[in-house]
């Protein structure tokens, strides 16, 4: 990891980028709204999950967007914004499955079937436009680890609506809404932990100048 922040990295300054960006901010929108409703109505953890996670996207990437062409102090203290956002995200979600396992009731199998897959199309589709820039700074590496999140999420709510079903009992949907959770969490770590780095050797690279000034 150490060695990648040495390297000149990918730092979004790219026309193209932004377009795929800005692209990938309105798919993420759209789909926080229409996953949360049908959280709501089929009473789905892993909906909800997966839905806290879009909206999540949708402001991360914004800010992505936003510090593009700054300095790599600013995009890494914006990585560390993402980081903390994605673990709160897991905690808020942890809580709700908690809180869920109290009642006890399952969700609607054909319901998370039907929008899991529709999820799952939404962020292939972004992963697929994200492919070309999926290496790069801390900045540009967290739209791509949220979008990979994203979709290996869908699979795991689909199959829990297959569960659903066949057993007739809530628990595959709380268990894919702690495994999202826990995912949501490994990547906040890996963002963190690259953010801290680009800090680390930016502030490296400037001692030696002040140091010769004096």
């Amino acid at each position: 990891m150490s060695g990648c922040c040495e390297e000149k990295s990918f730092d979004g300054v790219s026309p193209a980028y932004k377009r795929a960006l800005i692209a990938v901010i309105a798919i993420n929108g759209v789909m926080f709204f229409v996953e949360m409703t049908a959280g709501l109505m089929s009473g789905s953890q892993a909906l909800k999950a997966d839905a806290l996670d879009f909206a999540g996207d949708t402001a991360t990437y914004a800010l992505s967007l936003f510090v593009i062409g700054a300095s790599l102090q600013t995009r890494a203290r914006a990585s560390l914004v993402k980081g903390a956002s994605l673990a709160i995200i897991a905690i808020a979600v942890l809580t709700m499955t908690g809180l869920r396992v109290l009642e006890g009731a399952p969700p609607e199998a054909g319901t998370m079937g039907a929008i899991g897959f529709l999820a799952l199309l939404a962020n292939l589709t972004s992963v697929f436009i994200l492919l070309r820039w999926r290496d790069g700074d801390s900045n540009v590496r967290s739209v791509w680890l949220c979008s990979r999140n994203d979709a290996i999420g869908n699979v795991g709510v689909i199959a829990a609506g297959g569960l659903v079903a066949a057993t007739g009992a809530a628990w595959p949907d709380l268990v894919v809404a702690a495994l999202l959770a826990s995912l949501f969490l490994k990547s906040a770590a890996a963002i963190t932990i690259q953010a801290i780095g680009e800090l680390k050797s930016e502030q490296a690279q400037q001692t030696p100048a002040s140091e010769t000034s004096l």
